[in-house]
């Protein structure tokens, strides 16, 4: 195996070179390019009542102008070190208002030329929204009065968004604390042209051990640390809605800003020396301190150390406190999380992790107020006396919420004890209401709360409410979606009192909109948004979800879409491409549950394959990849007979209603799907080509671990190589597009991947094709890029499949 492994790469490196081309950009064929050039529809920012709503517009894709702009990447950010702010960040161009559910749509006026608005908030009483402006010379903030219709500015390009938004309001709605680009800003080192002054070191002592993902964008010496600082480094002021500014604190690193709920205290956490070249910057050290409004020292909350090493294991957390932040339902109460088990997922305990609060002047002793069976995952605060919980544990999927007096009277009682994969069981979310601090904290009437679920059964998905009793945990359904020619969404509840609920409702030719739904009265919805179809060259698509199951016995399902005018009845043998994403499963039964709905809008967002419909293909899109180990068994022990289990049930299932030439079926994904994609192509003789992007195919190159793989390489090193299409390049034999983003930011698909397994591929005789987007990221952004990707697919798709011989 390392001798195939040194070989391939040796080959790779000999004959690379020799088939290399450099393209233009090219555009889809005209059927795909009326598809994929489109008008992007506005997203809403609507106030807790739903009465006024701010339309945001912004560009379908970004252009390779943008993504030209100079970047840096430190301790896993990507930053635009010119204007302030992070480089991956989508903004918005236009915006639009109702003030008032059933006014009219008017345009904001004031908005800056070539706007480019991003980090939208509400005011406290959500009669404003503040926002930031990226101009030439910087950041600014702006605001929007709905009362008004006007947008105005309240800073020049001064503030420092790098480490995300960079204003908070104030509780009293008059002004914000906004972090600003320091006075004495020292200027960048360029490192690209700058001599080092030594080389880099980095020491690992004997039994000291740091296991991490495979992340990327960390600093790698010292003049990266400098740059880091650099860009983070702000000073705090307070700013009112005239513009007036008065410095609040000085200059330091600066991670977050948050305000108690009554606005008297607010909490600062900073980051500190040491750095670490290991991991990004959420687990270098930080200080969390509160002070008064006036910037006095009150309480230092938490210091928490460099954490370069955790436990092992994905329910593996850091010692210490954690998670420290407001009580929503009081004044001035913090509440954080301790590991009762030393964050160890491998000791055995009684209880995990612990809740703790602290009132204000927090002087006192922290008081517990609830321990959870397995690890924290998160409190909805409700009043003095009520509060859920929630905990959960990777490897049984178990999830728990209770429901527990914070006063500490009386235990935390489990209402749900349940597994995660159960979406069947799913009992819903519970509902939120603004509270008087302007909070969303837990709708409680009358010992009563809300449940809003997704609706999944084995006939089908319908939405539901239900009204629990907290005391006996007893639920009553008060409404139900009926729709079976439409897909119904619950957004929230508006007023559980009048019964007014936020729906969304579309169908597969009916692009989603949003209604006020009352469950008491029997009258039509009222629709809040009229967003026209912009995909209408595709309305008249025969879409079906099939059920199928593969040889094991397990349930499976995928969307099936055929060509406009297709005749069911005639079945003209068709091309196929199917496209998938592997999901690991600890329960077969749950694994087998449907989540797809067919009356779901047909969206062809570029990386969908929808597209292909309009060229005369079959498309099995979302195809169901389970991959399951139940008990001691881990899912990936099996993972190549499941993969190519799951694709031969796919087939056989589509095959056998008459529709496809299976000789010409094509598989694709992206991600974890491109490896699975890769992998099928090297196990099976199910596929005439392949489409591969952005994925990983050495996982040696990612050792400890991946996806929902705890293991590291040396303690499955068999499972490592077995899953890996690198180390079987030697087996490719159908040919593959391999598509990659030149700056991957995501953990563990490193642009070498794909060139190392193409060069793996070339070396030994392959069919393959290797197409480096220049600046894109995991997902792909700019237009010219998305454009050039769909004709990459297309042509290779007529190629190897709908004219293979």
């Amino acid at each position: 195996m390392k001798r195939l492994y040194f070989l391939a790469i040796l080959l790779g490196y000999l004959g690379g070179v020799a088939a290399q081309e450099n393209l233009t950009y090219q555009k889809p064929p005209k059927e795909i390019l009326e598809l994929a050039d489109y008008e992007r529809v506005p997203a809403l920012l609507m106030d807790s009542k739903k009465q006024n709503i701010l339309f945001r517009y912004r560009n379908t894709y970004k252009t390779l102008s943008e993504l030209s702009a100079e970047e840096m990447k430190l301790a896993g950010l990507r930053l635009d070190p010119q204007k302030n702010i992070s480089s991956t960040v989508i903004y918005n161009t236009n915006l639009k208002y109702k003030h008032g559910r059933m006014a009219a749509l008017q345009q904001v006026q004031g908005l800056p030329t070539d706007a480019q608005l991003a980090y939208f908030s509400f005011s406290p009483d959500e009669s404003k929204v503040a926002f930031t402006n990226t101009s030439d010379k910087g950041i600014e903030l702006w605001c929007f009065d709905f009362s008004t219709g006007k947008a105005f500015k309240l800073t020049e390009g001064i503030l420092n968004a790098n480490m995300g938004s960079p204003f908070t309001w104030l509780k009293d709605g008059l002004g914000f604390l906004i972090k600003v680009l320091p006075t004495d800003r020292k200027g960048l080192i360029n490192t690209k042209e700058t001599i080092p002054s030594g080389p880099t070191v980095s020491v690992s002592e004997a039994g000291s051990k740091a296991q991490n993902r495979t992340y990327q964008d960390l600093l790698k010496n010292k003049n990266d640390e400098d740059n880091f600082e650099t860009l983070v480094y702000s000073e705090l002021y307070k700013l009112d809605l005239n513009g007036q500014k008065t410095l609040w604190k000085a200059k330091d690193l600066y991670v977050d800003e948050s305000i108690s709920p009554d606005g008297s205290y607010i909490m600062l956490t900073t980051l500190h020396r040491p750095y670490s070249y290991l991991v990004p910057f959420s687990r270098f050290p930080m200080k969390s301190t509160i002070y008064n409004l006036d910037g006095s020292l009150v309480k230092e909350i938490n210091d928490k150390p460099l954490v370069e090493e955790l436990p092992k294991g994905f329910m593996a957390v850091q010692q210490g406190r954690r998670n420290i932040t407001w009580r929503k339902d009081k004044p001035s109460t913090i509440y954080w999380v301790e590991a009762l088990d030393n964050g160890d997922p491998a000791v055995k305990a009684d209880y995990r992790d612990e809740v703790f609060t602290l009132d204000a002047p927090f002087s006192g002793e922290p008081k517990s107020v609830v321990k959870t069976i397995n690890r924290y995952a998160g409190i909805i605060w409700g009043n003095d006396n009520t509060a859920v919980l929630y905990d959960r544990w990777w490897n049984t999927r178990n999830v728990k919420t209770y429901v527990f007096d914070p006063s500490g009277t009386k235990e935390a009682s489990v209402i749900f004890d349940r597994s995660s994969e159960d979406t069947y069981g799913d009992p819903g979310d519970f509902d939120t209401q603004r509270n008087l601090y302007g909070e969303y904290t837990l709708s409680i009437n009358a010992g009563k709360a809300y449940l809003v679920g997704k609706g999944f059964t084995a006939k089908g998905q319908f939405p539901f409410i239900d009204e629990i009793d907290l005391n006996t945990k007893k639920t009553k359904r008060i409404f139900q979606s009926g729709y079976t020619d439409k897909k119904l969404e619950i957004s929230s509840i508006i007023d559980s009192k009048t019964g007014e609920i936020l729906v969304s409702l579309e169908s597969p030719t009916e692009y989603p909109n949003y209604y006020i739904l009352n469950t008491k009265k029997r009258i039509a919805p009222i629709a809040l948004t009229h967003f026209e179809n912009p995909f209408k060259a595709i309305s008249g698509v025969h879409k079906q979800v099939i059920k199928y199951k593969r040889a094991d016995g397990v349930d499976l399902s995928a969307t099936l879409y055929l060509p406009a005018g297709y005749d069911l009845n005639k079945k003209d043998k068709l091309p196929m491409i199917m496209w998938a994403y592997p999901t690991e499963y600890k329960d077969k039964d749950n694994a087998g549950q449907n989540t797809t709905n067919p009356n779901e809008f047909i969206y062809p967002s570029y990386g969908s394959p929808i597209y292909w419909v309009t060229r005369g293909y079959a498309i099995l899109d979302d195809a169901a990849f389970p991959i399951i180990g139940e008990g001691n068994e881990e899912p990936n022990d099996t993972y190549i007979k499941q993969l190519v289990a799951n694709a031969k049930a796919a087939i056989d299932a589509v095959d056998s209603l008459g529709y496809i030439d299976r000789r010409k079926v094509a598989v694709g994904g992206h991600s974890y799907g491109a490896f699975m994609t890769a992998n099928l192509l090297t196990h099976s003789d199910l596929f005439a080509a392949g489409i591969a992007r952005s994925g990983a195919y050495n996982r040696t190159l990612t050792p400890f671990g991946f996806q929902s793989e705890e293991r590291n390489y040396w303690e499955a090193t068999d499972v490592y190589n077995a899953m890996s299409p690198f180390m079987h390049a030697d087996k490719m034999k159908t040919p593959i597009l391999l598509i990659h983003g030149g700056n991957d930011n995501n953990s563990g698909t490193f642009t070498l991947q794909s060139e190392r397994y193409f060069a793996a591929l070339k070396g030994l005789g392959a069919p393959a094709r290797l197409v480096i987007l220049p600046l894109e990221s995991h997902g792909y952004a700019a237009k010219e890029s998305i454009l050039h990707t769909l004709w990459e697919q297309d042509q290779w798709l007529e190629k190897y499949v709908k004219n293979r011989k």
